[in-house]
């Protein structure tokens, strides 16, 4: 089983819209990253987010390319200041490629609790738009395959 786990594109500040959409900036990343996961056939059966806007425009966007069927769906527990426990429970029940859309520092912590076994272990840079794809080597252990950040996505497209 795969995991993508991805922070929310680059949003709009709370000055400029209290429910933090997207940015332009946030909408061309994560389209890129859409087309490149596409391109790559990746595919996933189930894609969660945060609830909030901006969690909630990257999951759909992604979701239209990555996840042929089925629902985008919001969870709770995954806010940026919440613990990791709740979800990691939730995983050890999955068998299908997911993704799932985030904030930080969770989607930092999650990483390092899934492949370190310490929340606090700094092991991904993320920025705005990144993913990071985990795959489970053996019962509750995972490796990192793949991390791409929007400027890897605009070098590839920009060549």
């Amino acid at each position: 089983m795969r995991l993508y786990l991805v922070q929310h594109g680059q949003a709009l500040s709370k000055e400029e819209h209290t429910d933090r959409p997207l940015s332009e900036a946030g909408q061309d990343d994560v389209g890129r990253l859409a087309a490149f996961l596409k391109a790559a056939d990746i595919k996933v059966s189930q894609t969660l987010h945060s609830g909030k806007t901006r969690a909630q425009q990257t999951a759909e966007i992604l979701a239209a390319s990555i996840m042929p069927q089925g629902q985008v769906t919001s969870i709770e527990g995954i806010s940026p200041n919440d613990p990791t426990d709740q979800l990691i429970e939730q995983i050890k029940g999955w068998d299908r490629d997911t993704l799932v859309v985030g904030h930080l520092p969770y989607m930092a912590r999650l990483v390092s609790q899934l492949v370190s076994r310490q929340q606090d272990y700094a092991i991904t840079g993320f920025k705005p738009g990144t993913l990071v794809c985990l795959e489970e080597t053996a019962s509750e252990s995972w490796e990192i395959t793949l991390m791409l950040q929007p400027a890897q996505l605009q070098m590839t497209h920009n060549n």
